[in-house]
């Protein structure tokens, strides 16, 4: 399975980076794993809907253009179904058991996504109802695939 993840902004703080590239290591025996930052859309800290609207807009636009016709889109969304890590797995396995070998999870900046991303999306993925850094999110994320894959595999991993 090929899975990519693409995010908004580029990732800075270095105890992130680590997490991250650990799940990144772990994960190679089960998955290609490619890891996408796509440029934020600078903007001054107070913005009316409109200029909300257009930020969104640019980053969904670059968010689009990395990802294939033919990849399953799985976008991270606070309005998405939440699953449990059970859940997530037999998703994961029933994807590449029906032939769906790219799959594509969009983490979007600190605006959320764009329509036309969510529209594009195949699923809506939610973690909570709260609301977390989208950064913190990428390494949550990288830990519940590789959860997904031990579960899937029948190796333990702890609860």
């Amino acid at each position: 399975m090929n899975i990519t993840i693409v995010t908004v902004g580029k990732l800075k703080e270095k105890y992130l980076k680590m997490g991250i590239e650990e799940y990144e290591k772990r994960l190679r025996p089960y998955a290609k794993i490619q890891l996408t930052e796509v440029p934020d859309e600078k903007a001054p800290e107070q913005l009316s809907d409109a200029e909300m609207e257009m930020v969104k807009k640019k980053e969904g636009e670059r968010i689009l253009s990395k990802i294939s016709a033919d990849a399953h889109v799985i976008a991270l969304a606070i309005e998405g179904k939440q699953r449990s890590s059970e859940e997530l797995a037999a998703n994961l396995e029933s994807l590449m058991t029906y032939g769906k070998s790219k799959v594509v999870f969009v983490i979007g900046g600190s605006l959320g996504l764009h329509a036309d991303v969510l529209k594009r999306a195949d699923e809506k993925l939610s973690f909570s109802k709260m609301t977390f850094p989208h950064q913190l999110m990428k390494l949550v994320l990288m830990e519940q695939i590789y959860r997904s894959f031990r579960i899937m595999k029948n190796e333990p991993y702890h609860k």
